[in-house]
């Protein structure tokens, strides 16, 4: 495939350029071994998509969470889901007050730019659904009154696998929701060494000062947007499509939303690594985390992150 490359790189001024570079060594300092997801999360939040991070506890989900919000300087709420969470303390109530003489509504946790929804599988599955519209649309409507969401809104989820005690499995319309779902895994050696002898990771996040803002996070998205897909990419992308929709083992392909949601994230891992057009590696780098947990397997067939595997090696770059 011939990769466009006569179209210049969005320009970005140079101080928005090295505070990205900043932003993500930060984040690296804290979630340590990690550079990849760490690249992840941050092309979820340029692509304005959600991320789920999966994986058992104690392997740093959460402190990835808590040092981009920390990094990134936006507004930030932690909700710890659990078995008997409401909707209500997720989104807010509308209380009556007497001397007004009607109903005020009480925004919730969710009224925040980023969300971090810790081990949201331990809710009920009501509990997930009310972040259904929130994630999808930046609104949350009570009561017949619609309340937008602060801009941008960026929910970072965290899940154990379901086969621990107390969890339900998230519903395929909220999984959706998400354009990334990756895993952490074990640290290395090295990694997990300078763990165990470095400095608390939560005094290292307390200590962190952020290095973007609101505006910068605007300015990025939009340099995103800009990066340029050309034809051939885009014929590549189909053909991921529609290889995932006849590829053995998969019951339920993937949709023109999710095809939609791997060029907004290719456009941002690219853009990440300071380039204004997106090439195949792009797309293979990121297509395991956009398409696994959109595909629906039949019986017997696996999980959907190594029947995305299948699908991208089923696939030649032409």
């Amino acid at each position: 495939m011939a990769n466009s490359t006569e179209r210049q790189p969005p320009i970005l001024p140079d101080a928005l350029a090295r505070a990205l570079h900043q932003a993500q060594a930060q984040v690296n300092a804290m979630v340590l071994g990690k550079a990849h997801e760490v690249r992840l999360a941050f092309v979820a939040l340029l692509a304005g998509g959600h991320v789920l991070i999966e994986d058992l506890p104690g392997l740093g989900k959460t402190t990835l969470a808590h040092a981009l919000a920390a990094t990134v300087g936006l507004s930030f709420q932690r909700v710890q889901f659990t078995s008997d969470l409401l909707p209500a303390d997720v989104l807010g109530v509308s209380v009556y007050d007497a001397a007004a003489r009607g109903f005020q509504f009480h925004p919730g946790p969710v009224f925040t730019q980023v969300l971090l929804a810790d081990e949201i599988n331990r809710a009920p599955p009501r509990t997930q659904s009310a972040l259904l519209e929130a994630m999808a649309e930046q609104q949350v409507t009570l009561d017949g009154v619609t309340h937008r969401l602060p801009d941008p809104f960026f929910v970072i989820a965290t899940q154990n696998p379901v086969d621990l005690s107390g969890t339900f499995p998230l519903p395929d319309s909220q999984l959706d929701r998400f354009l990334l779902r990756f895993s952490l895994g074990y640290p290395g050696a090295e990694a997990e060494r300078a763990l165990l002898t470095g400095a608390d990771r939560r005094e290292l996040i307390a200590q962190a000062a952020p290095v973007l803002g609101e505006g910068d996070v605007a300015a990025l998205r939009q340099a995103a947007i800009r990066v340029h897909a050309s034809d051939a990419l885009i014929d590549y992308v189909q053909a991921l499509l529609a290889r995932s929709r006849r590829h053995p083992g998969v019951r339920v392909g993937l949709s023109p939303r999710a095809g939609l949601a791997l060029l907004h994230a290719a456009r941002a891992y690219a853009l990440l690594l300071g380039r204004g057009h997106v090439v195949p590696e792009d797309v293979q780098a990121l297509f395991i985390a956009v398409a696994g947990h959109r595909l629906v397997a039949e019986a017997e067939a696996g999980e959907g992150a190594a029947l995305a595997k299948s699908v991208l090696h089923a696939v030649p770059v032409d």
